[in-house]
């Protein structure tokens, strides 16, 4: 089991993860040493232009957070919206993870997958949260549809 956790571990650097743009965060318990909060963050997608997710979730303070070893909870709540005229830079596989962010040092990943519904001309995208061992059945979904003249591209 100690190879498999050092195997994966060692993988971690090379999922796709992309950096979030924080757009605001607010304080929900004090410590002298950084306090727990919520934050918004905004994800532009990488292959559809004229979409962004934002994602709001807590963040562990004190000490551990302030030196990022802490984990952080599982709840996220995601919205994507339209922001731009929506274009996209290559065919759209119909299921993927498109953003990953650690929660915690090694073990528990933060995904938004995107999911293509061609019957609706729909971009789904789904938020939750795993760990090397469990996951966690907490989730949140929002849609963003594309215009019909503007059929989405599918490998």
């Amino acid at each position: 089991m100690i190879h498999k956790l050092i195997a994966l571990a060692a993988l971690l650097p090379l999922a796709h993860v992309c950096t979030a743009e924080e757009i605001a965060s607010v304080n929900t318990n004090f410590h002298f040493t950084g306090s727990d909060r919520v934050v918004v963050e905004a994800y532009d997608d990488p292959l559809v232009t004229g979409v962004t997710c934002y994602v709001s979730r807590a963040r562990t303070g004190g000490v551990k957070g302030t030196l990022g070893i802490a984990e952080d909870p599982t709840e996220a709540s995601i919205a994507c919206r339209q922001v731009s005229t929506i274009g996209f830079t290559s065919p759209l596989p119909v299921q993927t993870d498109v953003f990953t962010e650690r929660l915690s040092f090694i073990f528990k990943t933060l995904h938004v997958v995107r999911v293509v519904d061609r019957k609706r001309n729909t971009l789904v995208y789904l938020t939750y949260s795993d760990r090397v061992a469990t996951g966690s059945p907490k989730n949140s979904v929002t849609a963003v549809p594309v215009p019909a003249a503007t059929p989405i591209p599918v490998k």
